[in-house]
C-alpha cells in the first residue's frame, strides 16, 4: 500500500481567520528541518462494515536518520494510550517514530514499527519501545474489525516525507470527529524572531475531542454561532486528542516537558475542557543535536537559557491552536458506520463570522 499523498485543502487562514504569530513557510510541523510525515488512509465499505481509519507517522529526523532526540510527555487527561512514554520520562530520549492510529489498533501498529525499524540497522538498545498513540473512531469506523494491518503502518512510515502535510480526513485522523464536526489531522508552525533565537516550532494534532457548543476560534464563540440551538447540556465528552510538538531549538528534556505542558493552553483556546472520557496526551521533542560519544566520560550539551524560553512557549500555544482549527477546516463531511454522517465545519459560515466586526 502506498501512503496517501498530501492533498491541498483549504486551511484556516484561507477563510480569513486571524491567528497570532508568524508561521513557517509551510505552516506545518515539517517546517522543523528533518521532520517527515506520512499517512496511510483506509476508506472502504458501507453500513455496518464501514472502514474509515488509518495511520499517521512522524519521523523526527526522517527515514534515513534514526538517532534519538531529547523529548518529554505530558498527560492532561489519561483516558487514552501513548506507548513508550515510560522510557521517555525515565531517560529523556525519543528513540522511535511517533505513530498515531485508532484505539484498537495500537498493538498491531506498535509491532509493525518494531519490524520496520529492525530492517534499518542497529538500534540504540537491543529492544525497542515505540511511541504509538490513539484516539477512538468508533462513530464512523468499524473499530472492532481490526482493519489496520502492519502493512498500513509500514506504508505510513515508508511514505513519510518533508514538505506539505495532508490534513483532515487522512491517516489516523480519517474517522475522527472534532467539536461535533468532522475532525482529523491538523498542523501549524511558528518562527521565532531571529533576535530571540531564530528557531522553528511545529505542531501536529489528531483531533477527536470537544463538543460543538464549546468551540472557540480565534477568540470567537464559533460553535454557538454556527449552531445557536445547540444547548450546553449536549452529549458528554467522548473524544480525545493527540498533540505532538517539534522544534529545532536546543531544549533539554525538562524544558521540553514545559513545552508539552503549554500545549494544554493551545487546546484550551479552542474551547476544550478535557472531559472525563478524553485521552489528551502530548509529546514534545527537539531535533537539535546533542554531542554523544560512546567512549566519552562526559558530553557537552546546549540549551536555551530559561530566561529566553518564553518565545517558545508563545509559539507552542499559537501553533497548537491553529493546528486544531486547520484539522477542522481541512476535513470533509463523511458518512461511515451504520450510515452515520458527520458534517464538515461550514466554510461559508466561518467566512461570515470572521468578516463581521466585533
Amino acid at each position: 500500500m502506498k501512503a496517501s499523498p498530501a492533498k491541498q485543502r483549504s486551511r484556516a487562514r484561507d477563510l480569513g481567520i486571524p491567528f497570532d504569530g508568524v508561521p513557517g513557510a509551510l505552516n506545518a510541523i515539517t517546517d522543523v528541518a528533518g521532520v517527515e510525515v506520512g499517512h496511510a488512509t483506509i476508506i472502504r465499505g458501507h453500513g455496518a462494515r464501514s472502514v474509515r481509519t488509518g495511520v499517521t507517522a512522524i519521523l523526527p529526523r526522517g527515514r534515513q536518520d534514526q538517532s534519538p532526540c531529547f523529548a518529554a510527555c505530558h498527560v492532561l487527561n489519561g483516558n487514552g494510550e501513548m506507548t513508550g512514554t515510560a522510557w521517555i520520562e525515565e531517560s529523556g530520549w525519543l528513540t522511535s517514530p511517533v505513530v498515531i492510529t485508532n484505539t484498537h489498533s495500537v498493538g498491531v501498529v506498535r509491532d509493525a514499527v518494531i519490524g520496520w525499524r529492525l530492517k534499518r540497522g542497529p538500534m540504540p538498545q537491543p529492544w525497542m519501545l515505540p511511541v504509538v498513540a490513539e484516539t477512538w473512531d468508533g462513530i464512523l469506523n468499524h473499530t472492532n474489525g481490526f482493519h489496520v494491518k502492519a502493512s498500513h503502518a509500514s506504508a505510513a512510515l515508508d511514505g513519510a516525507r518533508p514538505g506539505r502535510v495532508a490534513e483532515g480526513c487522512v491517516g489516523g485522523g480519517t474517522g475522527m470527529i472534532g467539536y461535533g464536526f468532522k475532525g482529523g489531522i491538523g498542523t501549524a508552525s511558528r518562527r521565532i524572531d531571529r533576535a530571540a533565537g531564530g528557531w522553528t516550532l511545529g505542531v501536529l494534532v489528531q483531533l477527536n475531542c470537544g463538543r460543538m457548543h464549546e468551540l472557540m476560534i480565534a477568540g470567537r464563540p464559533a460553535g454557538r454561532m454556527l449552531s445557536p440551538a445547540r444547548r450546553a447540556v449536549a452529549n458528554p465528552e467522548r473524544g480525545s486528542i493527540i498533540i505532538v510538538a517539534a522544534t529545532d531549538a536546543p531544549l533539554l528534556p525538562h524544558q521540553l516537558k514545559r513545552i508539552a505542558r503549554r500545549l494544554t493552553i493551545g487546546l484550551a483556546r479552542t474551547g476544550s475542557v478535557s472531559g472525563n472520557s478524553s485521552g489528551d496526551l502530548f509529546l514534545a521533542f527537539s531535533t537539535a543535536r546533542a554531542t554523544r560519544a560512546a567512549d566519552a566520560k562526559t558530553v557537552t550539551l546546549r540549551m536555551v537559557p530559561e530566561v529566553r524560553i518564553d518565545p517558545l512557549f508563545t509559539a507552542t500555544v499559537q501553533a497548537c491552536e491553529e493546528a486544531i482549527i486547520n484539522a477542522l477546516v481541512a476535513a470533509e463531511s463523511m458518512t461511515g458506520l451504520n450510515g452515520r454522517r458527520i458534517e464538515a465545519i461550514p466554510h461559508d459560515r466561518l467566512r461570515e463570522i470572521f468578516a463581521a466586526k466585533f
